[in-house]
């Protein structure tokens, strides 16, 4: 069945940049090509990834102009998917932890806001299915796959989808975007993640030259356990987040004392709606235009929703002021 609704639009835009910035393969710098957009719907809302595609620039490599994209995308979502990585792992979580159905699983995620239909549920159903079978079994394509690139970069990250339950870490090659492991653990000490990774480790026909992942202490002394010997770069955008936190809390701060001063907009807007002239159409619109400006959020730490409401609360003002001096605004 064709969709009969509109996509929804993201909600806010990442810029998600490779850590990396030679050639794996050569060591010849690699520049920004292109960019790419993808848009995913995650459990907070619908993001647009904007990717800085590199790729080699010497024609001698064997991965001469091969894209290489940002290794933290597939912490996001699976490869030419539309849902994130977090559905994916409420889905599986509900349907073998919980015992729901299709349809419960549905009306838990629309409740919970996701844009999603039955049939998709199913579909990432079927993906999550698919992702603990590759923790289970070997797959001779990607042994044959690794083979040919001769090195691997992993990028390991964990999904919880609800406090106390099981978190699913997914293990991805950076350079041909497979995913290599899934598997649902209860525990994140040092011990399970270091077992986890020693399986992925015999599992590698060819040496792992980095690896990448958050910050968590647990997973930095479990990767160094496994991998002695290679480097472990940490995701930008948690560096990003920790940095600004500091920031965030006070744009925050100031987002909240700035609503104390437009909280009387609703009463406005209905004495705006029983005019029936031209004064109270001015006056509707400007009602709009504040409430579009105090439910207008941001992603910290990429986007300050403090300050943007400031922005656009202080242009509204001074709209106010010329309309004003003008002689056409004269308010009761």
């Amino acid at each position: 069945m064709a969709r009969r609704s509109a996509k929804p639009e993201p909600t806010h835009t990442v810029v998600l940049e490779c850590i990396a910035q030679t050639c794996p393969h050569c060591g010849e710098a690699m520049w920004i090509d292109y960019e790419n957009d993808r848009s995913v719907v995650t459990m907070t809302g619908v993001v647009r990834l904007r990717l800085k595609v590199r790729r080699c620039q010497n024609a001698d490599c064997p991965r001469y102009h091969k894209p290489y994209r940002p290794e933290c995308e597939g912490s996001w979502a699976l490869p030419k998917h539309e849902f994130g990585l977090d559905v994916l792992a409420v889905i599986g979580n509900r349907r073998y932890r919980h015992h729901e159905t299709v349809g419960e699983i549905h009306a838990h995620l629309r409740e919970q806001g996701v844009v999603i239909s039955e049939r998709s549920v199913t579909n990432q159903l079927d993906r999550y299915d698919e992702l603990v079978a590759l923790s289970l079994q070997a797959n001779e394509r990607i042994q044959e796959l690794l083979k040919q690139q001769g090195r691997v970069i992993l990028a390991i990250d964990g999904l919880q989808p609800d406090m106390g339950h099981e978190v699913l870490w997914v293990v991805r090659e950076c350079l041909s975007g497979e995913v290599l492991c899934a598997r649902a653990l209860l525990s994140c000490s040092q011990a399970d993640l270091s077992k986890l990774l020693g399986e992925v480790k015999q599992g590698l026909p060819v040496p792992v030259v980095a690896l990448v992942s958050d910050g968590q202490q647990s997973l930095r002394k479990a990767i160094a356990q496994t991998f002695p010997d290679a480097p472990h770069g940490l995701c930008h955008f948690h560096y990003l987040r920790e940095a600004a936190r500091p920031i965030y809390e006070a744009d925050r701060h100031a987002k909240k004392e700035l609503k104390k001063q437009v909280r009387q907009i609703r009463p406005l807007e209905r004495k705006a709606a029983k005019r029936d002239d031209a004064l109270g159409g001015i006056i509707h619109d400007y009602c709009q235009a504040v409430r579009s400006a105090l439910t207008d959020d941001g992603r910290p730490p990429l986007t300050a929703s403090g300050l943007r409401l400031h922005q656009r609360l202080t242009a509204i003002v001074s709209s106010l002021a010329r309309v004003r001096q003008k002689g056409d605004f004269q308010p009761n």
